[in-house]
């Protein structure tokens, strides 16, 4: 249930609880002062009656009809509890005979001087009514109770009028009150709202991104302010974030341009001196060799980082029209050479799949992750790497894959698995590992193709897929991410 909805109920519940008190209240208090004139009425009536009985007697033809009596009375006269004689006084003014079975219950009534209620069936309804002593006998003189019945349902039949059109009142008043009231919670729920389905990150996403009127005056006020200024705060610490991002890429880059030379300088010596070593010793010889392979490895590494970099602010990808089944086919060829001991299959359609792409980074993602695939695998593990086109029905586009039937990957490295610099070697690696840049580059590309890269492990079944959406659509031009 809403807040909205729970604050109406409420209201409505206080309203309908304050006007059944209310109601309840005037009807009780109704119902006692008009039993209180009734009473005391009756003492009257029983006065008027005793003197008529004592001038008249119970025979006589005005018994029951005294002056001043009215219509409604009911005078009975009781002599050792039984009931000799009992009438009652019509609207008319007549006195009418009371048969023996409605007045026998009046035989036995207490003389305490007190008014009692008894119910005389369905003829005279209740009665409040009370004895006094005639000489030797009784005389019961009563009053009906009917026309404050009477009363008291009428007050019941308005309370219940008073309290539906109260209860009507109250919920059109606190639905529109209690709307009015929480407009300003409803922009900051829209708000809320809207920075949650946004894409974070871009350092200038949440600019003019605010809750409007937030008027700091009330409470609600008080939460879209204290929204605001966190939202101002997230914003300076993702546009720090880039800033500290921005300058980590561009010393990357820098330093990574900056190694190429000296790089090539120290590999080029290092061969060089292996040529021309002539008689040098064997240990030096190793070293030099040493030396030279080391920095093609660090160059190896440098070009990863630079390309990362560039790929990171948006640059290194042009687009075309690939052959993506000729890309498949010239990098397994390259495997098979590279590592015969791998036996390498394709699952290709019958028809070349074009995509709209960059042709030499596509060829990167599959070398790496055919790359990936040998070497953290053993001899003999099959490789397979298939093309099959999505049905526009699930989006379009084509889905790229990469089967090993290796030992898999360890569950707890997923997550980080496309991570710069993330190795998995104690659990996978059958030689001494990688860099660990190789999936960030591909995560990186395939990014920048506006797809996306994802893993299924378990023993005996790895399978990446790179998904590279339908060829007719535009690519997506911000920066690739890291791989996260």
């Amino acid at each position: 249930m809403t807040l909205r909805r729970r604050l109406v109920l409420s209201i409505v519940a206080l309203v309908v609880a304050v006007s059944a008190v209310i109601g309840g209240g005037s009807i009780i208090a109704l119902f006692s002062i008009q039993r209180s004139a009734i009473d005391e009425q009756l003492q009257y009536a029983t006065s008027r009656a005793q003197r008529s009985v004592e001038q008249e007697g119970p025979n006589g033809a005005e018994f029951g009809r005294p002056s001043g009596q009215a219509a409604g009375t009911l005078t009975v006269y009781v002599l050792d509890g039984n009931v000799v004689v009992g009438n009652v006084l019509d609207n008319a003014g007549r006195v009418d005979r009371l048969r023996a079975d409605v007045v026998d219950p009046l035989g036995g009534l207490r003389l305490d001087g007190r008014a009692h209620t008894i119910d005389l069936g369905a003829d005279l309804g209740r009665y409040r009514v009370t004895a006094a002593t005639v000489g030797p006998a009784v005389l019961v003189v009563g009053l009906p109770l009917g026309p404050v019945y009477e009363s008291v349902w009428k007050l019941f039949g308005v309370v219940l009028v008073v309290t539906g059109l109260a209860l009507l009142a109250a919920t059109l008043v606190a639905t529109a009150a209690v709307r009015r009231a929480l407009r300003p919670l409803d922009r900051v729920a829209e708000t809320a709202s809207a920075v949650a389905g946004m894409p974070l990150e871009r350092s200038d996403a949440l600019v003019g991104v605010r809750v409007p009127d937030a008027d700091p005056a009330t409470e609600v006020g008080r939460v879209g302010t204290a929204f605001n200024r966190m939202l101002g705060h997230i914003a300076g610490a993702m546009q720090a974030r880039e800033r500290s991002e921005q300058k980590v890429r561009q010393f990357v880059a820098d330093a990574s341009h900056e190694l190429r030379t000296p790089l090539a300088s120290v590999r080029g010596y290092a061969e060089l001196t292996r040529r021309i070593g002539g008689d040098l010793p064997q240990d030096v010889v190793y070293a030099m060799s040493r030396i030279e392979s080391e920095s093609i490895r660090m160059t190896s590494m440098v070009e990863d980082l630079l390309l990362l970099a560039r790929l990171d602010e948006g640059r290194e990808i042009q687009f075309a029209d690939v052959d993506l089944t000729g890309l498949v086919l010239d990098a397994v060829n390259d495997a098979h050479a590279a590592s015969p001991d791998h036996p390498i299959e394709v699952d290709l359609p019958d028809e070349p799949v074009e995509v709209l792409g960059d042709a030499a980074r596509l060829h990167q993602v599959i070398v790496n992750l055919v790359t990936n695939a040998r070497t953290h695998t053993p001899d003999g593990t099959r490789i397979t790497v298939g093309i099959a086109p999505v049905p526009p029905a699930d989006g379009g586009g084509v889905d790229l894959t990469v089967r090993d039937d290796g030992q898999g990957i360890d569950p707890a490295f997923l997550p980080k698995l496309f991570e710069r610099f993330a190795r998995a070697d104690s659990s996978r690696s059958r030689t001494a590992g990688s860099t660990g840049l190789g999936l960030a580059i591909v995560d990186a590309v395939v990014q920048a193709h506006g797809g996306r890269v994802s893993v299924t492990s378990e023993p005996g079944d790895t399978v990446f897929t790179v998904h590279l959406p339908d060829r007719t659509r535009q690519p997506v031009g911000a920066p690739a991410g890291s791989g996260t």
